[in-house]
């Protein structure tokens, strides 16, 4: 049987010591039914000694650049380092010598600001990428033919993937872990980590905006009604009706629902029917049909058209891959 996913993750001078932890903490917590870890996480440098963090200390790893050599994953976390990078659009020899060792294939990932190491060494050029909303236009200025999509919380361009700021990269760790084992085994960590299995939504929920003036009557929040439409997603839900449950008009409720969540209430809640159609044909052996109605499809019809549209496979498709993959990983 083959051994744990290798995942390397390279820390660079000025690494963030939070971004720098996700990969360990998320996909080491990634478990088989009986217990084996599924990933293999490991840190190195491009020299192999200590490197600055962000913060008042330094750290120490047992490996150096030759990691890269052997890893089935690589994942660069943020960096606050004035690299060429982020002032001139490429790569410092060193850190092109360490990259020059992944195999290819090898999936690459970043976290936060890694994406500018990737789009200097010329990954991620043509293909859609994300970084911290704050670095937007120095990242499209220093890579304008990266088509980057500042308004996500992460991109999955098969074996490219990138998160925006911060937590995002838990986000995208979580995802890597869904996409490999299915959504049981990720869950399963969420639960562990005690973190959200997703979050709604992308980065414009977090982005700075104006805020909206008082004293209009539009002060609540969308949050309850999204927890009461979560537990009646397999009912009829109008937006009339959803709109009441929050005590606002429907315009009112649209608008707040899109300034919170950074989607509009039809949209995410068709990604919270997807997602419980996921795990659904993950976890159960209820027919698709009867999938279909539990996740608030009504038909297996409109299950099979927008797993479809969302994601590019079939109800019968999707449960073939994710059994699988949670029974054998990758």
């Amino acid at each position: 049987m083959a051994g744990p996913h290798r995942v390397a993750v390279l820390a660079l001078e000025g690494v963030v010591a939070f971004e720098l932890s996700i990969p360990s903490r998320i996909m080491g917590s990634a478990r088989a039914p009986d217990g084996v870890p599924l990933y293999e996480v490991a840190t190195c440098t491009v020299s192999g000694g200590p490197v600055a963090t962000s913060a008042d200390f330094r750290i120490s790893v047992a490996h150096g650049p030759e990691l890269l050599e052997t890893a089935d994953t690589v994942i660069i976390p943020a960096m606050y380092d004035d690299g060429p990078w982020f002032t001139e659009g490429r790569l410092s020899p060193p850190v092109a010598a360490a990259l020059a060792r992944v195999r290819p294939g090898t999936r690459l990932v970043s976290i936060c600001t890694g994406a500018f190491v990737l789009a200097a060494a010329g990954l991620l050029t043509g293909r859609p990428a994300t970084t911290h909303w704050r670095y937007t236009e120095q990242f499209r200025r220093l890579y304008p033919r990266v088509r980057l999509d500042p308004d996500v919380l992460f991109t999955d361009d098969g074996d490219l993937l990138t998160s925006g700021g911060v937590a995002a990269g838990v986000d995208l760790c979580l995802h890597l872990v869904r996409r490999d084992h299915g959504s049981t085994v990720a869950n399963g960590v969420a639960r562990t980590c005690v973190v959200p299995p997703w979050r709604d939504g992308g980065q414009a929920q977090y982005m700075e905006l104006p805020m909206p003036p008082v004293g209009t009557g539009e002060r609540g929040s969308t949050a309850a009604a999204r927890v009461w439409a979560l537990d009646r997603l397999a009912e009829p839900l109008g937006l009339r009706v959803w709109a009441a449950q929050a005590g606002m008009s429907v315009r009112t409720f649209t608008r707040r629902f899109r300034e919170e969540v950074g989607t509009s209430p039809v949209q995410w809640l068709l990604l919270q029917r997807t997602e419980r159609a996921r795990l659904l044909l993950e976890s159960t052996d209820l027919t698709v049909e009867q999938v279909a109605r539990e996740a608030g499809f009504g038909t297996a019809a409109s299950l099979r058209q927008h797993l479809g549209e969302l994601l590019g496979v079939s109800p019968s498709g999707y449960r073939r891959t994710f059994r699988a993959g949670a029974a054998g990983g990758r």
